[in-house]
């Protein structure tokens, strides 16, 4: 595809980058027929084609930053499915995240939603104040229908239970059980902390029955990603470097072979670290070799593979849904099936296993009516295989899932710590099929 871009625009680390991504788009259209808002709605503007036309324009001066053209960009869930579809290889991302970047400092939004997105930035990496404001939220969720749509929303999907503490503690290290494989650093996160502490927990307990010794950095926390990919940089990019910082010195301190991370949301904008400061001198190298060892739990176990002894009886029905961040993000798809199948789960595919879920970090609380749509849709096809509990890779997509799907939502790593002898996960504790 062609560009004009003013030469002055192109001074602009991410202009270039993203007329670079403009160029190898042949504007084919295969895109749009993954990509799930457009098929949702049938709209060229809601498909990637229609919204790279749209930055197209932006970037060449062609159209302003107005309300219409924000909305069809906002819609966007970053699933990448796109990437996925692409034949010539167009990196959709890095040309959708910068741009929400400039819509973020250029565009002025509705009052309501600079209140929802500020608020969303000061709760959601902060593990001690989002409990808090779980807490906060259950008690008054009877206000929920008198409060503007952003407000109203958020304390609709507060769970009406406070998930328990997790016992993990900063800063830890636990040791292998047996001779030692791999030194690991494992990222508990931030939402994942306070709505799913077993599956941290649950993580630590295969990765050192299969030998490796579990590091939790000091000072480590948020990854940056639900807040990044809404375009505010400005809160987004410290825990970054936070983390990268904290991440170096431990590599320093005792090495490391692998940075776990179990939440893949997380894990797709931390091998993107790289990437994200490319031009950063003070954190180009560092940021670089973070993601060069930055891992998936799925991609870790497999590659350590499962003792023979670590399967559970009865082949267990299993629905996995794929993540789109990681089969999109990250192109992990093979490794968590061979992991369940290994414990001895069937493993059963979704049907349109490849369209979101709707959940998208924070896009559930931002755009509900679409994410509703994707959610009840996926619920759809999964109870539509017949399985006794679903397994996946990502917090958001569990608690999506599970608002629409009465069938169970567990973490891949609850499932392989049970077939290792662990505890069953408590999702499952009333199934009278499973042993």
């Amino acid at each position: 595809m062609q560009t004009s871009i003013a030469e002055n625009l192109l001074q602009d680390p991410d202009v270039r980058v993203s007329e670079g991504i403009l160029r190898s788009c042949v504007h084919c259209g295969f895109c749009n027929a993954t990509c799930p808002t457009y098929l949702v709605t049938g709209n060229e503007l809601e498909g990637p084609r229609g919204r790279i036309y749209l930055m197209k324009s932006v970037l060449e001066n062609r159209l302003p930053l107005n309300e219409n053209l924000v909305a069809h960009l906002d819609n966007c869930l970053s699933c990448f499915s796109c990437e996925t579809t692409c034949p010539s290889g167009v990196r959709y991302s890095h040309l959708i995240d910068p741009m929400r970047a400039r819509i973020e400092k250029e565009f002025r939004r509705p009052l309501g939603a600079r209140v929802q997105r500020w608020m969303l930035a000061r709760m959601l990496p902060y593990p001690r104040r989002f409990r808090l404001a779980l807490g906060l939220a259950r008690r008054f969720k009877w206000m929920a229908p008198l409060l503007p749509s952003p407000l109203r929303t958020m304390l609709e999907l507060a769970p009406r239970k406070i998930p328990r503490r997790s016992s993990i503690r900063d800063y830890e290290v636990h040791a292998s059980q047996g001779p030692r494989h791999a030194r690991v650093a494992l990222l508990t996160g931030c939402a994942q902390e306070v709505l799913g502490a077993n599956i941290n927990e649950a993580t630590i307990q295969v990765l050192t029955r299969l030998g490796c010794e579990v590091v939790l950095p000091k000072g480590v926390g948020c990854c940056g990603a639900l807040i990044f990919h809404t375009g505010n940089r400005k809160d987004s990019l410290p825990h970054m470097k936070r983390n990268i910082d904290q991440w170096s010195d431990e590599m320093e301190r005792g090495g490391l072979d692998h940075i776990v991370i179990n939440t893949s949301g997380c894990g797709t904008v931390v091998k993107d670290y790289g990437h994200i400061f490319r031009d950063d001198p003070q954190y180009r190298d560092k940021a670089a070799r973070v993601s060069a060892i930055a891992a998936d739990f799925s991609e870790v176990a497999d590659s350590l593979g499962l003792p023979g002894g670590a399967r559970i009886p009865g082949k267990m029905r299993i629905a996995y849904h794929d993540a789109c961040s990681l089969q999109h993000g990250q192109g992990v798809t093979h490794q968590p099936r061979e992991l369940l199948r290994a414990a001895g789960f069937t493993v059963v595919e979704i049907p349109e296993g490849h369209i979101c879920c709707g959940s998208a970090g924070t896009y559930n609380m931002l755009k509900p009516e679409m994410a509703e749509t994707l959610g009840r849709q996926k619920a759809e096809h999964i109870e539509r295989t017949a399985p006794q509990a679903i397994a996946a890779g990502n917090i958001g997509c569990m608690e999506q899932i599970a608002r629409f799907s009465r069938v169970p939502v567990v973490h891949t790593a609850e499932l392989i710590a049970w077939a290792m002898g662990e505890r069953k996960p408590a999702a499952l504790a009333k199934l009278d099929s499973a042993p």
